[in-house]
């Protein structure tokens, strides 16, 4: 095999000004989804929960993707492939409407968990770094990166139901920097009504390893393929529905090649 240099390209790859090597994260596998997360639980403030408690009809308003918690395992069955969970932290800001009052905010905290299975390859090198110092080396682990892309869900719908018609799920342990995006404490359980919330997530998951690359560049790579999601068929909902028929946001997931001219701002 030939070797290969970095610099400049000539004859048929001219178009192609350079070669260059990078020490970058590989990619092995990605997918990308778009889910409808349909009446995910709503864990109100403790003032939003006696707003909603005496509401009559909610309305959406906003939502903000807080956070999410990743982990990597290893497919015990299946050599080179790793089971990739996360758990979402969404803040969801509604408005609830009583017998003839003007229409008060509530907050809250909702959760989602994902798991996609993904090739990651096998990696036995013991790789060290002098970014902590030569006293203490820090040696990476042979577990492939998982990373996730995401944009703000969009709000489909939000409800009112009876504690006693739902499941009751009470969540793990909430993080304390969630905690601390809001300003109250967290209600997750005894309440009078329960609050609903159904989201449309797009989102992109990868699996990378360090490399060393000789590459040139052409264009921004976008999974082909959607990722195994867990099975969220439901009777026809018209927001589901319509979700399903939104594009997927490609341009929100990477960043322009050109930049217009022509920008205005609000009115």
């Amino acid at each position: 095999m030939p070797e290969k240099v970095s610099g400049p390209l000539s004859g048929c790859n001219a178009s192609v000004k350079e070669a260059v090597c990078v020490h970058t994260g590989r990619i092995y596998d990605s997918c990308r989804d778009k889910e409808c997360l349909e009446d995910l639980r709503v864990y109100p403030t403790r003032e939003s929960q006696e707003i909603i408690d005496a509401a009559g009809t909610v309305k959406c308003k906003c939502t903000e993707l807080i956070s999410a918690d990743i982990s990597v395992q290893e497919v015990s069955f299946n050599r080179g492939f790793y089971a990739v969970d996360i758990r979402f932290f969404y803040r969801i800001v509604g408005e609830a409407y009583g017998c003839g009052e003007r229409p008060r905010e509530v907050q809250g905290l909702a959760i989602y968990d994902k798991r996609v299975i993904l090739f990651g390859s096998e990696g036995n090198v013991r790789i060290f770094n002098s970014k902590s110092g030569s006293h203490h080396p820090r040696e990476s682990t042979n577990m492939p990166t998982a990373v996730l892309e995401a944009v703000d869900p969009i709000c489909l719908g939000m409800k009112l139901v009876d504690p006693c018609k739902c499941h009751d799920d009470n969540p793990c342990e909430i993080p304390e920097f969630v905690n601390n995006f809001f300003c109250d404490e967290l209600v997750v359980g005894g309440e009078c009504k329960r609050l609903l919330v159904t989201l449309g997530q797009f989102t992109i998951v990868r699996l990378e390893r360090d490399s060393q690359l000789l590459i040139p560049v052409y264009d921004f790579c976008m999974p082909g393929k959607e990722c195994s999601a867990n099975d969220l068929s439901s009777s026809a909902d018209s927001a589901c529905d319509l979700f399903r028929r939104i594009k997927f946001p490609t341009e929100q997931f990477f960043p322009p090649s050109t930049i217009s001219d022509n920008t205005c701002g609000c009115n």
